[in-house]
């Protein structure tokens, strides 16, 4: 079976947020101090297995699992391990995760040993005191260390790197070379307009095209033939062993390739990142529907899944969402 949308766009790659908390507070994700939700209102992990296996059914081969950062959610493991089971048995075939990497010394080989083979890395920087910065409290050396043992365990690792004007972009070159001395690819992504945190979205927006442009004065980029089945362009140069990916959605909408959905920490599906219209799922576990009208709900939402986003950044417009990036899922 495959699930399609009303554009006729193939859906198969569900994003699951499996917890809206996080041990680090990054600058443009969340507020200093956070209001993480009750955990009643958190999907429970059987909750979050029920409802892949209805999507799974209807045809969805790839599941990432997000947060918040989805290491920190108890009995994490024992979902994956689950997860990765379905894939002898149905047509899931594989299973990715979002982590900001300070817990990934920890679960590393339980990660491997249960079917996860690529991790992409949230990382903005490879200066110490500006990681402790933008995290407010993070420790940089336990994301360096995360990243050694995930590759010392064959599992492929991906750099995401959310540039930030009058932060990080006098990095762009050095996190390029050491991304590559590592043998790990990386994606430079935009700042979102999801809802503020305590600096103003505008101050913090870089367009992707012109950071592409700097960088293509010294690496002299062509396109590379790698596609994850993300939103991810990617290039290759001849000063490079890796593939540098860019991630768009302001500068250049990429939703005419869609083929995602995502599932929030609280079970409302989100056709789309950057619309507000939701289905809950949550209250549809709970209130014991059998599996046949979970899936009749699913396909709904297909049929109303928007054909783009609507996301623009600038001084005057407060047209963001209204939710926080660690409740969505990343």
């Amino acid at each position: 079976m495959t699930l399609t949308d009303q554009f006729h766009r193939k859906v198969n790659y569900l994003r699951v947020s499996v917890t809206d908390r996080c041990d680090l507070r990054c600058i443009y994700c969340m507020k200093e101090k956070m209001d993480f939700l009750p955990k009643k209102q958190i999907l429970t992990l059987e909750e979050i297995e029920r409802l892949c296996d209805n999507f799974i059914d209807l045809g969805v081969t790839k599941i990432r699992l997000t947060g918040g950062e989805p290491l920190v959610r108890k009995n994490i493991i024992e979902l994956i391990k689950k997860l990765n089971i379905k894939k002898n048995s149905s047509n899931l075939k594989e299973i990715v995760l979002t982590t900001n990497g300070t817990l990934l010394s920890e679960y590393a080989y339980d990660l491997k040993k249960n079917g996860i083979n690529r991790i992409n890395v949230s990382l903005d920087t490879i200066d110490q005191n500006k990681y402790n910065k933008i995290t407010r409290f993070g420790d940089l050396n336990k994301v360096l260390l995360g990243i050694e043992k995930a590759l010392e365990h064959n599992i492929k690792i991906k750099i995401n790197l959310v540039a930030i004007k009058n932060f990080n972009e006098n990095e762009f070159c050095s996190i390029i070379d050491w991304a590559n001395q590592l043998k790990i690819d990386l994606s430079f992504i935009e700042v979102m307009p999801m809802q503020e945190t305590d600096i103003a979205r505008h101050l913090q927006y870089m367009p992707l095209n012109r950071v592409f442009d700097d960088l293509n004065e010294k690496y002299k980029f062509y396109k590379s033939e790698k596609n994850t089945g993300g939103p991810s362009r990617y290039y290759k140069s001849p000063n490079l062993s890796i593939n540098v990916g860019f991630i768009s959605p302001i500068t250049n909408n990429f939703c005419s390739n869609c083929n995602r959905i995502r599932i929030s920490s609280t079970g409302k599906l989100y056709m789309c990142l950057g619309q507000n219209d939701y289905i809950d799922f949550r209250e549809i576990l709970r209130n014991d529907y059998n599996d046949n009208y979970i899936k009749e709900k699913i396909k709904l939402a297909l049929k109303i899944k928007p054909l783009k986003h609507d996301f623009m950044i600038n001084k005057n417009s407060k047209t963001y969402m209204q939710r926080h990036m660690n409740v969505t899922g990343g």
